[in-house]
C-alpha cells in the first residue's frame, strides 16, 4: 500500500491526524520474517497504536522465563569473570563522583547542552518557520532534554531486563556479572532523573518506538532474546548515542556524567557479546540463529526510526509544522545524522561477532545504508578508556 498518495489525498489537520497510524503500518508490515512479526506485533500494537507508554499510568507487562540454577557455582567463563573483575571496581558514586552544586544554564551559549547546527533550523525556514536566537536555543534546549529522556527510559528498561537475565543466564559467571549491571544500570536511571529534574527540569515521555522494543524484550521468554535486545541493540545502540552528545556537549556536569555512564556502558555490550557468541554460533539450530538475524535487523531500523522525536514535535512544532515537513527537519539535521553514524557504528561490529550478520542479512543492511559499519571494531576490541580515547580524539561539533 503506497500510504503517501493516501495521505496526500487528505486535507492538512487530517493527514496529520491519520500519520501516527500509516506509519506504523508501514514499520509492521515491512517486517519479513513472519516470526519477526508475532514476535513484534502485540508490542507494536500497545506501543505505537495505543500509546500505552503515554497513558500517565504505570505500564504491567507479563513477564515469563524460566530461572536458572546451578548449585555447584562453576567457575565457567573466565573471560567473563575478569569482567566481573572490573565491574566491582570500577563502581561509582553519584554523589561524590559529580558535583550537582554545578550551575546548569540551558540557555547560556558558553556551556551549550548541543551545537548551534545540532538541528536543522535553515529546514524549518525554507517552510516559513522563522526563530530567534532565543527560540533556537530554547529548541536545542528541548532536544538535549528530549534525548536524555529517552535515554532515562531505556535505562530503566535495561535495569529491568538485566535483573530478569541474571535470573535465566545459564553459567555462573554470568549471573555474577549480571548482578553488577543491574546496580549499574539502577545507577544510570538515578543520574539521568535528576539531571533532568533538577537541571533543565523538563521530561518528556517515552518514545513510541522505544517503548515496543522494551514491551517485547520484558515479555519474550528467551535468555538469548533478552540479552540480544538489550546488551546488543539497545546497549550497543546507546553506546554509541551517549558517546555522540559527550563530544558535542559544553556543558560540564553532563560531559562527566556521561563519561561515566560510557565506561559502564562499554562493559555491558562487552558481556553481551561474550554471552552471546558461543550461544548463537554453535548452540543453536540455523532456524533459530536465522530468526534472530531477522529479529535483529528490524529492530534496528526501529531504532533508527527512534530519533525522529515526534513528542518534542507536538510540544513546539505541531501547529506550525506538519509531521512530513518534521521527518524532513529531523533526516536533515547534522547532528541527529551524526547520532545514528555514531549509534550503528556501535551496533553493526558486534552483530558481526554474534554471528547475526551473515551473506544472507548483509544485502538489506546495505540497502539501509549501514554497510559502512561492517568492519568496525567490536566490544571485546574496546576497552573502556580506549573508548573514552577515542571520543575525545573526535569531532566535538554536528559538522
Amino acid at each position: 500500500m503506497n500510504t503517501s498518495k493516501i495521505l496526500q489525498l487528505l486535507p492538512p489537520k487530517a493527514r496529520d491526524a491519520v500519520d501516527p497510524y500509516f506509519e506504523a503500518f508501514e514499520v509492521l508490515s515491512s517486517v519479513r520474517d513472519p516470526r519477526v512479526l508475532r514476535s513484534l506485533a502485540p508490542s507494536g500494537v500497545r506501543g505505537m497504536l495505543l500509546h500505552r507508554g503515554k497513558q500517565g499510568v504505570p505500564t504491567k507487562v507479563r513477564a515469563n522465563h524460566e530461572v536458572h540454577f546451578d548449585w555447584s557455582y562453576p567457575a565457567d567463563m573466565p573471560e567473563m569473570r575478569e569482567l566481573y573483575t572490573r565491574a566491582k571496581q570500577n563502581q561509582w558514586d553519584s554523589d561524590t563522583w559529580l558535583d550537582w552544586s554545578i550551575d546548569v544554564d540551558p540557555m547560556n551559549p558558553e556551556t551549550d547542552l548541543l551545537p548551534d547546527n545540532f538541528m536543522n533550523f535553515e529546514k524549518m525556514e525554507e517552510f516559513g518557520i522563522h526563530l530567534s536566537r532565543e527560540e533556537k536555543r530554547e529548541g536545542k534546549m528541548a532536544m538535549a532534554s528530549w534525548m536524555l529522556s529517552q535515554f532515562l527510559h531505556g535505562e530503566q528498561g535495561a535495569l529491568f531486563a538485566a535483573a530478569q537475565v541474571t535470573e535465566a543466564v545459564p553459567f555462573f559467571d554470568g549471573k555474577l556479572y549480571g548482578a553488577t549491571q543491574v546496580m549499574d544500570e539502577a545507577r544510570h536511571v538515578e543520574v539521568f532523573h535528576r539531571y533532568l529534574d533538577t537541571k533543565l527540569e523538563k521530561l518528556y515521555q517515552v518514545n513510541d518506538n522505544l517503548f515496543v522494543i522494551i514491551d517485547a524484550l520484558m515479555a519474550d521468554s528467551r535468555w538469548d532474546m533478552k540479552f540480544l535486545g538489550m546488551q546488543i541493540m539497545v546497549e550497543g545502540l546507546a553506546l554509541g548515542a551517549f558517546g555522540t552528545m559527550y563530544q558535542m556537549t559544553k556543558e560540564p556536569l553532563l560531559k562527566e556524567l556521561l563519561k561515566n555512564v560510557i565506561r559502564d556502558e562499554a562493559r555491558h555490550v562487552h558481556y553481551g557479546v561474550l554471552a552471546l557468541r558461543e550461544h548463537i554460533i554453535k548452540h543453536l539450530s540455523e532456524s533459530e540463529r536465522r530468526e534472530r538475524e531477522d529479529w535483529a535487523f528490524e529492530v534496528a531500523l526501529l531504532m533508527r526510526n527512534r530519533f525522529l522525536s515526534y513528542e518534542l514535535y507536538e510540544e513546539y512544532y505541531a501547529d506550525t509544522l506538519s509531521r512530513a515537513q518534521w521527518r524532513e527537519v529531523v533526516y536533515s539535521s547534522k547532528g541527529l545524522e551524526h547520532f545514528r553514524h555514531t549509534m550503528f557504528r556501535r551496533l553493526v561490529p558486534n552483530l558481526r561477532e554474534i554471528g547475526l550478520l551473515t551473506d544472507r542479512i548483509k544485502p538489506f543492511y546495505a540497502q539501509a545504508g549501514l554497510m559502512k559499519y561492517f568492519g568496525e571494531a567490536a566490544a571485546p576490541e574496546l576497552t573502556e578508556e580506549s573508548l573514552l580515547l577515542d571520543l575525545d580524539r573526535g569531532s566535538v561539533s554536528a559538522e
